[in-house]
């Protein structure tokens, strides 16, 4: 099979061959603190998640004359760049956008081929200053990243996933030029997952029974739900970890861990007898924590169907329960009877286009407006907070940026009213929801 091919570009001693090393999976590539250790072109199979290709690692860009050393190198990863179909654009976002940075993203833009960029060494939210300051290379949404620690792998699968081409012509897509929905469905133990998918696909395919935890690995299966292709993963029940002994199991659920991270939207099964346990919210906290799509089922719900008035109790308890996903769809269904996975499907695709939206930067400083008058930052040490602007960094999930003086000072409860406000304003029910603030530099102020 013939795998696309990506090219990292970029200056020297940004993170280059680290990320060769990651997306290969292995160190093939030599590392050093020092700039250009890389002279050849080296390639590798690579791959995240469902997505492969052929990587190549190149020399650090560096204006030198033709017939010099660097001036070979350059030729080389000019070259790369030309056999490629993507190019990950490398800087690095601690040290921000510096001049040497403008002249390639030049060369790499004119080469007409997809760009991503990549804003490395921002672990832990590092660097991020660095990270928006890219947005002025005009090479699109910069991806915060690490390298060195597998921060932002799930981001750049997706822009990866949208810009490559099919790797052969017996590739899966949903009808819409894309390879079906990623759906994981994820609970505790006995929450009736494999019953549901079993259900889902209309045979037997997956070992149920009333013990718990049958489920040992993530299972991965195809499926079409009205002419959309979807790949479903049904995982092993999540407990708790300290109530995990047995190795296999913590192997189950780190496998149901790398599920989500690598779905666009996460089913959270719950049992409808049950409902809303610690662990279903900690499951929940963690879906939301990995910036994915979310629905919330109530299974076995033909065994409280007697009961008048419980699904609403139920969406009350959950805007109580779960304020960081308001919205959320909560759908009751019966994975033994094959009652309501119409009514689930429809809220994944829903809760898929939501985290997919984008909003455009003038409707945001429309909004921001309005919310700022309607009730205006607080003042510190006599300074009143100023919230100059707004923009939207990326979607999947939704991410926005807001620029102004002393927003490190911002209370977290006034940065709950943003989020909401952003919430209702933009109808983005139930999605995680990223808010980045970003202080500019007070150029009269002593440093």
């Amino acid at each position: 099979m013939d795998l696309p091919t990506v090219a990292i570009v970029g200056r020297p001693n940004v993170g280059k061959s680290t990320l060769f090393n990651r997306l290969v999976g292995r160190k093939l590539a030599l590392v050093d603190d020092r700039p250009g250790v890389t002279r050849d072109r080296r390639e590798g199979d690579g791959s995240i998640g469902d997505v492969a290709f052929r990587i190549i690692d190149t020399a650090g860009l560096e204006e030198a004359d033709a017939d010099s050393l660097l001036g070979r190198m350059r030729a080389q990863t000019e070259a790369a760049i030309l056999e490629s179909d993507a190019v990950l654009f490398v800087i690095d976002a601690r040290a921000g956008v510096l001049p040497a940075d403008r002249p390639f993203a030049e060369l790499v833009r004119r080469a007409g081929i997809p760009v991503i960029l990549i804003a490395n060494k921002a672990e832990g939210g590092a660097g991020m200053a660095g990270a928006y300051e890219a947005f002025s290379l005009g090479l699109g949404d910069p991806i915060p990243f690490s390298a060195e620690h597998g921060e932002g792998l799930g981001s750049l699968q997706d822009a990866l996933r949208d810009v490559l081409p099919e790797p052969d012509e017996d590739e899966e897509d949903d009808g819409e030029g894309g390879k079906g929905l990623r759906v994981a469905i994820v609970g505790r133990p006995n929450a009736g997952k494999s019953t549901l998918i079993n259900r889902m696909i209309g045979e037997d395919r997956l070992l149920v029974g009333p013990e718990a935890g049958i489920t040992r690995d993530s299972i991965s299966l195809d499926w079409e739900w009205r002419g959309r292709k979807i790949k479903l993963h049904d995982t092993a029940g999540m407990r708790r970890r300290a109530r995990i002994d047995d190795k296999l199991e913590k192997l189950a659920v780190s496998d149901g861990l790398r599920a989500v991270r690598f779905a666009e939207v996460v089913v959270v099964l719950l049992d409808a007898t049950i409902p809303f346990e610690k662990q279903d919210l900690t499951i929940v906290d963690l879906v939301e924590s990995e910036g994915r799509s979310l629905v919330i089922g109530l299974n076995k719900w033909d065994l409280v169907a007697d009961q008048p008035g419980l699904l609403k109790t139920l969406r009350e308890d959950c805007t109580r329960l779960l304020p960081q996903v308001r919205g959320v769809s909560v759908v009751s269904l019966s994975g033994l009877g094959g009652e309501g996975i119409d009514k689930l499907m429809q809220a994944v695709v829903d809760a898929s286009e939501v985290w997919s939206r984008r909003v455009s930067t003038a409707r945001i400083n429309a909004w921001l407006t309005d919310a700022l008058q309607r009730n205006p930052p607080p003042a510190v040490s006599g300074r009143r907070i100023k919230i100059r602007y707004g923009t939207q960094v990326k979607s999947r999930p939704p991410h926005f940026a807001l620029f102004g003086n002393q927003l490190d000072a911002l209370p977290k409860s006034y940065t709950r009213y943003l989020v909401n406000g952003i919430r209702e304003a933009f109808d983005l029910p139930g999605t995680p929801i990223r808010l980045s603030l970003r202080t500019t530099k007070n150029p009269f102020e002593k440093g």
